[in-house]
């Protein structure tokens, strides 16, 4: 005889282990040993904080308690055992937790334990990052304020399964300033290495009704899987793995659970006579947010051609959002809890808007701290570093040390790294060393020429190298995909455009661009001057004067850009062309 159903309203705790998935396929017994072993210790915690766990799923464990408190503090406290217990452990299978914590009704009955509460926790454990506790707000607000906890509100966010929002809150622990920063995207120790964004390619769905058409759609995914794995930046679950969803109807933040990944790519294909569209979305693994979404409609002519064009396309635009969703996290965060990559972020989005940032300088410093041997770290302070003549105005020499320092460190640590060998050549493109530059940026493009950072510092350097053509195509192809503003690019596309003799080009970029550096007055005059517009180059250079920082040194200026030029008449075009504007030289 079924027994009554015991309905009663309490706080619900929902934990999972975070990329279960990616953890079995490393060592099935193992993983599942080590669950069983993470929950037993949970449960020993969650029984010392007055609660009751009330069943175990696999990977996933649910518990209540009287009291919010209680939970959270249960949540909070294991997080950091937890995190000790993994760090004595020598191999790659360590389970991390997320874990949501909800007020609302359970129902008990047959040993079953069922209810909308248990459906609420687990939804919100899903927005918690591995090694975090998320908490609705209604078990928020039940909680005294003077204790422990410190709590960053997320704001409303849209749940599966219900129909209002919720407004939810991240937890962490005042003493420690402890939020649970992921170990890893499979588990792995970090010992303060930067955590790299994961993502997973979903089969793109053959939409045609023509089963012949199911090669072209595969192999525009195993396509995008390629490429992307190139970027050293991006964790991209394999082939293998992603196909195993091939044809299934499942929720994505179902998949990113499964799969332990933070965004998916999914895509269809549709053919219809001599047409065929492509359809691809970036998505927000924990929460189901769309992030970007296009849609691409080409003639059959050539179908491989087609295949290879939107695969590159969507490839060229999946990193750079995939940054700032990352970048809008990392902002929320306290300087406290932020970890070496969430440093580079910010620091990163700092100096886009301004290249002499303090600031961003400071980020850099800071994640370098935690991480000394963080490689992209280190080669984005050489940037910063190799266009301080520019920004600053003098201190060629110190700039140039410390550049060199920076990014010859970073090749030691990473030569695989396109963005590192493009800095590289960024680096020496400065100093005059132009076969070095020109190997190091041939080398960058080779590894990936679809990196935002490659396809920006491939239009200088080639500029500089006197290949204006390339440099042109390079910025184009930087300015059509860059994440933050196609004014990023007005620069590179200024001086391919002055060293290839096009002036009236050059001139160009100066319409509608708000807010640039003082010394692209200086570059706007020599280009007045080179078309005998006097007047307007000596307007430039009174414009220069106005906004002309502290100690800065005209002429040494100058000099550094004659120097980049591989060709000697390029350089003497910039020492023309400053002299004509009236600058003493």
């Amino acid at each position: 005889m079924s027994e009554e159903p015991s309905r009663k309203l309490a706080v619900l705790l929902h934990a999972d282990v975070f990329s279960s998935t990616a953890l079995v396929q490393i060592n099935e017994t193992i993983a599942h040993a080590r669950f069983q072993d993470v929950f037993h210790r949970f449960s020993e915690t969650i029984a010392e904080h007055n609660g009751n766990t009330l069943e175990i799923r696999g990977d996933a464990l649910v518990a209540k308690f009287s009291r919010a408190s209680d939970a959270v503090s249960a949540a909070l406290e294991f997080q950091v055992i937890n995190q000790e217990h993994n760090n004595g452990l020598t191999d790659e299978i360590l389970p991390s937790l997320r874990i949501g914590i909800a007020m609302g009704e359970v129902v008990i009955a047959n040993n079953t334990v069922t209810g909308e509460g248990i459906v609420l926790a687990q939804r919100i454990e899903q927005l918690a990052e591995p090694g975090g506790v998320c908490v609705q707000s209604a078990a928020y607000e039940t909680m005294p304020k003077r204790l422990p906890f410190e709590f960053e509100n997320l704001g409303e966010q849209q749940l599966k399964g219900f129909a209002e929002p919720v407004k939810i809150y991240s937890a962490s622990s005042k003493s420690s300033g402890t939020t649970g920063e992921p170990q890893s995207l499979i588990g792995q120790k970090t010992s303060g290495s930067p955590e790299k964004p994961s993502i997973a390619i979903l089969p793109f769905s053959n939409m045609s009704g023509d089963p012949e058409q199911e090669y072209f759609s595969d192999g525009i995914t195993e396509d995008i899987i390629t490429e992307l794995s190139r970027f050293r930046s991006l964790f991209v679950i394999a082939r293998n793995s992603s196909f195993a969803f091939k044809g299934q109807s499942i929720d994505i933040t179902e998949i990113g659970k499964k799969l332990g990944v933070h965004f998916v790519v999914e895509g269809s294909v549709r053919k219809a006579g001599d047409r065929i569209r492509i359809t691809a979305q970036l998505v927000d693994a924990s929460t189901g947010n769309h992030l970007w979404a296009e849609r691409y409609d080409r003639s059959l002519s050539d179908i491989f051609e087609v295949q290879d064009e939107v695969a590159s396309q969507i490839v060229t635009m999946v990193p750079g959002h995939v940054d700032i969703s990352n970048r809008v996290r990392a902002e929320r965060k306290p300087v406290q809890d932020m970890t070496a990559y969430d440093l580079l972020l910010r620091a990163e989005h700092k100096i886009n808007w301004d290249l002499g940032s303090p600031e961003g300088e400071q980020l850099f410093k800071q994640a370098l701290e935690i991480d000394p041997a963080y490689a992209r770290a280190h080669a984005r302070l050489a940037l910063f570093y190799a266009y301080g003549i520019f920004v600053h105005g003098h201190g060629v020499n110190e700039y140039v040390a410390s550049a060199r320092i920076h990014a010859e460190t970073a090749l030691k640590l990473d030569p695989a790294d396109p963005v590192i060998q493009a800095t590289l050549a960024a680096t020496y493109n400065m100093v005059g060393e132009h076969a070095l530059a020109s190997h190091h940026i041939d080398k960058a493009i080779a590894l990936n020429p679809n990196e935002y950072m490659v396809m920006a510092l491939a239009s200088e350097v080639k500029a500089y190298l006197g290949d204006y053509d390339a440099a042109v195509k390079w910025a184009n192809k930087a300015a059509l995909n860059d994440p933050y503003s196609a004014d990023s690019f007005r620069e590179a596309f200024m001086e391919a455009y002055y060293l290839g003799g096009q002036y009236e080009l050059a001139l160009e970029q100066l319409v509608g661009w708000q807010d640039h550096s003082p010394y692209i007055y200086l570059t706007a005059a020599a280009t007045y001057a080179q078309l005998d517009r006097i007047d307007e180059a000596r307007d430039a250079i009174r414009q220069f004067e106005k906004m002309r920082p502290e100690g800065w040194n005209m002429e040494e200026v100058i000099r550094a850009h004659a120097r980049m030029c591989a060709k000697p008449e390029d350089g003497e075009r910039w020492v023309e062309g400053f002299r004509k504007a009236g600058v003493e030289i």
